[in-house]
């Protein structure tokens, strides 16, 4: 499977869970993809920013990241380090609860779901298990979270379609991505904005 090239940067419009905005900026380097962006918004009456910086490797899996929220209750800031091979440092603690994930998830954020399709490149009908480092708006909790992706058999041009798990949340929807492999559609959460 082959995906298109990666836009210079990608914009989300965050509704109905909460409104607000995401722009994120995708950087090829000689290592993989550098990523920077930030997200702000109202959800449940509590407004957030969320700024990030994200490393992947030539593989698509996440290899550091710094996420910065600011909340009614301050500010945080989280740094992740992930040796490639399932082992992560969160602030530079050994993680075992995150052992073998490849990918950061981050709750304020449109973008992340790309990281494990494009790392995968599923077929249509395939099913991928991808366990994610999963890192609240608030900043203060980084915790592993189960999720599914399973590609659909009726893409569309220049799309395709995605049944996403996440159980712990007893949340499921399907999810359409671009040619790029970039979140265009995220039903109750965020719709493509450029």
């Amino acid at each position: 499977m082959t995906f298109q090239d990666l836009p210079p940067f990608a914009a989300w419009e965050h509704r109905e869970a909460r409104r607000g905005f995401e722009v994120a900026y995708l950087t090829a380097t000689g290592a993989g993809l550098h990523v920077h962006g930030s997200t702000s918004a109202v959800e449940a009456g509590k407004p957030w920013v969320v700024s990030y910086e994200i490393d992947l490797d030539e593989r698509w899996r996440t290899r550091h990241a710094v996420v910065t929220s600011r909340t009614l209750a301050g500010d945080r800031a989280v740094v992740l380090d992930h040796d490639g091979a399932g082992s992560w440092r969160v602030d530079g603690a050994a993680a075992p609860d995150l052992t073998g994930c490849l990918d950061i998830d981050l709750e304020s954020s449109a973008l992340t779901n790309a990281f494990p399709v494009r790392r995968a490149r599923p077929r249509p009908g395939d099913r991928i298990e991808a366990p994610a480092a999963y890192v609240h708006a608030s900043g203060s909790v980084v915790e592993r979270l189960e999720q599914t992706y399973r590609r659909l058999e009726q893409d569309e041009p220049d799309a395709q379609r995605y049944e996403y798990a996440a159980l712990a949340f007893g949340f499921t929807c399907e999810l359409t991505l671009d040619g790029a492999g970039l979140c265009m559609a995220y039903p109750g959460l965020a719709t493509r904005a450029g």
